[in-house]
C-alpha cells in the first residue's frame, strides 16, 4: 500500500472540519480570536465637533485681521461642554478634546496668544475649521469596521472598544486533549528505572496547541494497557475536546495499543501512515465530532508532525484562513544526498548571506530521537520524495519554525 503525501494527508485531516461555533468574548479575551460576524460601530466617533489643540475657540472673521483682543467668556474642557454661544469679539478657552461651543468654527492654539485676565489677544489668524476634529471623522455608527473572518489584533482591540463593544462574537477556541502513552513514561524529575524515559513530548505539543490559541486539556501518561487507553480516550470526549493529540502507539506493534482503543470506541480511521521523514506513523481519524491525531513516539517527530498538521487543523477550527504559513527560499548551507519516496522535512538553523538571503544549514545529524537540535532549529528543510542531490549554494524551501521571543 503506497504511502500517503503530506498534502493528501493534511487534506484528509482538514477534510470536514469547520470552524467553532460562536460565543461572545469580552474585549480582554478576545485578541488572536477570529470573529465569527461583521461587527459594526455602535456609535459615531468623534461624536461631536472637538478642539484638536489647546487654545481659544473663536469665529474666524474675528480673527482675520490680527492683532486682535477678544473677551473670554468661558472655558472648555474634555467632557464639560460649554454651555454658551460664542459671540461676535469673544472667546472660550478650550483643551484637547473639548466640544467645539456653537458659534465658533476655528481654534486659535495658545502659542499664538497672549492671555490678560479675561482678555485674550491674537496674535496670528485662523481659518475656518483649524484644528477642529469634525463629527464623524474617524467612523460613524452603523459601519462595519470589523468583517467577519478578521483575526483580532491590539489595534483591533482599541477600535471595538471605540466602537463601544465590551464583547466581540468570535469562534470558540478549539479545546486539545494531549496524552502520552507507554510504560516507560516518567513525569520529568522521576527517578527512572531500566528502560524507563522522561516524557517530554507533552509539553512541547501542548505549549504549541496554546501558542496557537487552543484551550489544552492534559490527560497525561497511560500505561501500555487496553482498558486505560480507552478511559483516557472517554476522559477527552467528556472534556469536550475538538482534538485528541496523543504520542505514540500509533504504530502496529504489540504495545502500540492507540489504535485497539480507538477502534474500541468507534473510530473513523482515515489514515495512519505518511511518506514522512521524520513521522511515518501518524494517525488521524473522527470519534464522532472530535478530531484524532495520532503522533509519532519519537519527540523530534512528534513535534514535526504537531507543526505540519496539528496547527493548521487549529487554525481552522478557530476560523482563521491563514492555515500554513507558505515556504520561503533560502539557500542551501551544506549539499545534500539525493532523496527517497518520503518527503524530508530537516531541521536546520538560518544564518544571513551576503545578499541578505537566509542560508539554511540542515543540522548534520537528523535522528528524530535528538531533541536538543530541535530546540537550536530556526526551520525546516523541505525535500521532496525522490528530489535529486544538491550542492550547497542551491535554493532550497523552508518552513521557519516559530520563535516566541
Amino acid at each position: 500500500m503506497a504511502l500517503l503525501s503530506v498534502a493528501d494527508a493534511l487534506a484528509l485531516v482538514l477534510e470536514g472540519a469547520e470552524p467553532l461555533p460562536r460565543e461572545d468574548a469580552p474585549l480582554t479575551a478576545a485578541h488572536g480570536r477570529v470573529l465569527a460576524d461583521d461587527v459594526a460601530a455602535l456609535r459615531t466617533q468623534p461624536p461631536a465637533d472637538l478642539s484638536a489643540m489647546d487654545g481659544y475657540a473663536v469665529r474666524s472673521g474675528d480673527v482675520a485681521n490680527v492683532p486682535v483682543t477678544l473677551n473670554v467668556i468661558g472655558e472648555v474642557a474634555a467632557g464639560h461642554p460649554f454651555e454658551g454661544e460664542v459671540e461676535a469679539g469673544e472667546a472660550a478657552r478650550i483643551f484637547t478634546g473639548g466640544v467645539v461651543p456653537p458659534g465658533a468654527d476655528t481654534i486659535v492654539i495658545q502659542e499664538n496668544t497672549t492671555r490678560d485676565g479675561n482678555r485674550v489677544t491674537v496674535k496670528a489668524p485662523s481659518p475656518p475649521g483649524r484644528h477642529i476634529r469634525r463629527t464623524g471623522l474617524d467612523f460613524k455608527e452603523g459601519a462595519v469596521l470589523l468583517p467577519r473572518g478578521r483575526r483580532l489584533s491590539d489595534r483591533d482591540l482599541m477600535l471595538a472598544a471605540a466602537m463601544s463593544h465590551p464583547t466581540l462574537p468570535v469562534h470558540r477556541r478549539p479545546r486539545v486533549a494531549v496524552l502520552g502513552t507507554g510504560d516507560e513514561l516518567k513525569a520529568p524529575g522521576s527517578d527512572l528505572g531500566p528502560g524507563e524515559i522522561v516524557y517530554s513530548n507533552g509539553f512541547a505539543l501542548m505549549a504549541l496547541a496554546r501558542a496557537e490559541g487552543a484551550d489544552v486539556v492534559d490527560l497525561g501518561i497511560v500505561p501500555d494497557q487496553v482498558e486505560a487507553t480507552v478511559a483516557a480516550i472517554r476522559r477527552a470526549r467528556q472534556s469536550f475536546a475538538d482534538i485528541l493529540l496523543t504520542t505514540g502507539g500509533a504504530s502496529v506493534g504489540d504495545y502500540d495499543l492507540i489504535q485497539r482503543g480507538l477502534a474500541a470506541e468507534g473510530l473513523a480511521l482515515s489514515f495512519w501512515r505518511v511518506a514522512l521523514r521524520p513521522g511515518r506513523p501518524l494517525m488521524h481519524g473522527r470519534l464522532g465530532a472530535m478530531h484524532v491525531l495520532g503522533l509519532p513516539g519519537n519527540p523530534v517527530s512528534a513535534y514535526v508532525c504537531a507543526f505540519l498538521f496539528l496547527v493548521p487543523l487549529i487554525r481552522r477550527l478557530a476560523g482563521r484562513a491563514d492555515l500554513q504559513p507558505p515556504p520561503e527560499s533560502a539557500t542551501l548551507g551544506c549539499e545534500l544526498p539525493a532523496n527517497d519516496e518520503r518527503a524530508d522535512y530537516l531541521r536546520a538553523t538560518l544564518a544571513s548571506g551576503p545578499d541578505g538571503t537566509p542560508v539554511a544549514s540542515p543540522v548534520k545529524l537528523q535522528d528524530s530521537s535528538m531533541m536538543a537540535a530541535l530546540a537550536k532549529a530556526d526551520c525546516l528543510v523541505i525535500r521532496e520524495p525522490f528530489a535529486p542531490a544538491a550542492p550547497a549554494g542551491s535554493r532550497c524551501a523552508i518552513l521557519r519554525l516559530t520563535r516566541p521571543f
